[in-house]
């Protein structure tokens, strides 16, 4: 049972857009979720994390890379989404300063199902290490339905601190899409929780440079 009032978020929302409105920026402003935990103790409970697909994609400029078999990356380039070869791959050399380049230059990565037990030993943990393993693909599956998933899923991960940020939306997203995909990764949130909503301490949203929202 959700314990957000439906019509005190949409304010927030709308208190949110109004003021990325009124001082506009250079790019295109993030909403992201806030989390504040209690009676938790990240040292002795157990770290949570998952994932959940929300209703919207949340970040308009959301950057996907294929690594494909030659079915894949023709795939690909028929979709007009980036890709890279195990070739490509293979001229980085373990090189730690150009993995970490590779992880920063996309927000997710898709393998063909038959490469992905390679990236580790052409790569060595780089990947893994930003949090970005790619995502399995295999042939029966439809590309472009996997990279809207990818697209569309965040994560929730307990690290040592009691507080957690994700990205739930943009300013320029309708506020009944803000509000389904609000709702959606709270209550997600919240049954990953031990005690549920009695881990919650407080619960806030805001845009990249947007003032605070408390919502619960």
């Amino acid at each position: 049972m959700s314990k957000i009032n439906k019509d005190f978020l949409l304010e927030s929302i709308n208190a949110i857009k109004t003021g990325s409105e009124e001082k506009k920026r250079k790019f295109l402003e993030t909403v992201e979720l806030q989390i504040s935990l209690k009676n938790y103790d990240p040292s002795r409970d157990k770290r949570f994390s998952g994932t959940v697909k929300l209703r919207h994609i949340p970040k308009a400029n959301f950057k996907v890379c294929i690594i494909g078999d030659e079915r894949h990356l023709d795939e690909a380039k028929t979709l007009g989404l980036e890709c890279k070869s195990v070739e490509d791959l293979k001229k980085l050399q373990k090189n730690k300063k150009l993995v970490k380049k590779l992880a920063k230059s996309y927000d997710a990565f898709l393998a063909s199902d038959g490469l992905i037990k390679q990236i580790p030993r052409i790569l060595g943990p780089g990947l893994n290490k930003a949090g970005k393993f790619p995502t399995s693909l295999s042939h029966q599956e439809s590309m472009e339905e996997k990279v809207e998933t990818v697209k569309k899923t965040i994560k929730f991960q307990m690290k040592k601190v009691l507080c957690l940020s994700v990205a739930v939306g943009n300013v320029n997203m309708a506020p009944d899409e803000l509000l389904a995909n609000i709702m959606l990764a709270v209550n997600f949130l919240v049954s990953l929780l031990k005690k549920n909503w009695q881990n919650v301490r407080s619960l806030h949203i805001k845009s990249t440079m947007g003032k605070v929202q408390r919502i619960y």
